[in-house]
């Protein structure tokens, strides 16, 4: 696994955290 497909994968994490953020405490966004 090469660097540049973790650095993918953290990214579409981290937006599909900030989504689930998003939806739970609408009020902080």
């Amino acid at each position: 696994m090469s660097w540049i497909h973790l650095l993918s994968a953290l990214l579409a994490l981290g937006v599909l955290v900030y989504l689930v953020f998003a939806l739970l405490c609408p009020e902080k966004f």
